[in-house]
């Protein structure tokens, strides 16, 4: 086979890139992932108790990208979930998500959906403005977890017989040779190809700038998100979820005028751990078929840094790598522990209403690991949060630390996701364009578009 398009990453922009490739009536299609396929991933943490340190990480790499095991929300509105309509507006971009949705729908995602226009969502968005918060209306379809794997299973058996698929397949080098894409990969197969797709997913974006720098590809420095993960009885959270399931709440803590706001909300759900480079990190999830007497969900604080400092990704992982040096692992801390100056102990946790959901996380202090004005901007957040839920600023919340989110470089590009260099795309959150399924897989679809168009021509 020789190809006409390499894709890079089989997440949800790998994935839709090739839907539109074969629709557009481009047939000769290579994927190369460095994951194993969707059935052949295991998480030993989950199933055994015990983090193996897995390289690459079964929770996020192989079939789906870190999707394939996440809560599976499809969060359809453009001011959620991604940068796309700072390149291509909202009305594309509203476009996009509506296709997305459709091909979800079409391979077997539910009806049902949560977060429309309503008396129920107008009277919670008062009430959220009256706590000094601001709610942004997101109709969200939730899968859960089970049957988003289902959906990309769904998926594989579709593309399978018509696209290459390469598993475990790391790609080491990308170039050009002779105005051809060239990629190395880690069992050392080169291929090559005049277009190709880069969509390593949220961990690849080091990777991502290791490839694209030496090719003269400049980056633009997004902000990073960072803070923490909350846990509560699911009756604290029940009169938001039960209307918008994951309520996107914006707030600006006064004393820094930091942007905090909620993220992954997870109604039933449960912590999971993530492994990333060495590295212990926080998610939650939402199974279809089983479920937990606790919500969570993160809070995150936004920060822009200025020039000359361009390293977001490498400051989040310092974060996460202090919280590794003081337990080994997740920290876990009562919300009341905190706000005392002590540290969290397993005889405290276990006298507090909410039982961890995820066992390996090890009671500690992070107030030792967040900067000052990241707890501060948390707990102001929390205290505007308690007027329209109460109980959510309890002594007995968890809070788990830390989560970050590694969406914080994107390369120069243009409307198309093209760089500079003819042929060459990104796509997905590795490339920090988007920060969800639906912007994800969106992006993917405007990338094999351009593609599409160019082999046409």
């Amino acid at each position: 086979m020789v190809p006409e398009v390499i894709i890079v990453g089989a997440g949800p922009a790998g994935i839709f890139a090739a839907l539109e490739l074969l629709e557009k009536g481009v047939r000769e299609i290579l994927i190369l992932e460095k994951g194993p396929p969707l059935g052949d991933r295991h998480c030993f943490l989950e199933e055994t108790g015990e983090c193996r340190q897995c390289e690459p990480c079964s929770i996020l790499s192989g079939w789906g990208g870190a999707g394939a095991f996440s809560d599976g929300k499809l969060t359809l509105s453009p001011q959620v979930g991604g940068f796309l309509e700072e390149l291509v507006g909202r009305g594309k971009l509203e476009s996009l998500i509506q296709e997305v949705d459709r091909r979800f729908l079409e391979f077997g995602a539910p009806s049902r959906m949560y977060g429309l226009p309503g008396d129920e969502m107008e009277s919670l968005a008062r009430r959220c403005v009256q706590a000094g918060l601001r709610l942004v209306p997101v109709p969200v379809r939730p899968m859960g977890t089970h049957l988003c794997s289902q959906v990309l299973a769904a998926f594989f058996q579709h593309l399978k017989a018509k696209v290459k698929v390469v598993f475990n397949q790391e790609v080491k080098t990308i170039g050009v040779v002779n105005g051809q894409k060239e990629v190395v990969t880690s069992s050392g197969n080169v291929y090559r190809a005049p277009y190709l797709l880069l969509a390593p997913g949220r961990e690849g974006n080091r990777w991502l700038r290791e490839q694209l720098a030496p090719l003269g590809v400049d980056f633009k420095t997004n902000p990073v998100d960072v803070g923490v993960r909350v846990e509560v009885p699911a009756e604290v959270m029940e009169e938001v979820t039960s209307v918008a399931y994951e309520a996107k709440l914006l707030f600006n803590a006064p004393t820094f005028d930091d942007e905090v706001r909620t993220f992954c909300m997870c109604p039933n759900g449960e912590v999971v751990m993530e492994h990333r480079s060495g590295l212990f990190t926080v998610n939650g999830h939402s199974h279809g078929g089983r479920s937990t007497p606790y919500t969570n969900f993160a809070l995150l604080v936004r920060t822009a840094f200025t020039q000359p400092f361009d390293s977001p990704v490498a400051y989040g992982e310092y974060l996460a790598r202090l919280a590794n040096l003081l337990v080994g692992t997740v920290i876990v801390q009562r919300l009341g522990d905190l706000k005392m100056g002590r540290r969290s102990t397993p005889e405290r946790i276990g006298r507090g209403l909410v039982e961890p959901t995820l066992a390996e996380a090890v009671p500690g202090d992070l107030s030792f690991v967040l900067p000052y004005r990241y707890l501060v901007g948390i707990l102001e957040m929390l205290e505007a949060m308690d007027r329209i839920v109460p109980g959510v600023n309890s002594r007995h919340t968890l809070l788990y630390g830390i989560e970050v989110k590694f969406y914080s470089l994107r390369p120069q590009i243009n409307q198309e996701l093209e760089t500079p260099i003819p042929g060459l795309f990104v796509a997905g959150d590795g490339a920090g364009i988007s920060r969800g399924l639906v912007q994800a897989a969106a992006s993917g679809i405007l990338a094999a578009r351009a593609m599409a168009v160019r082999m046409e021509g």
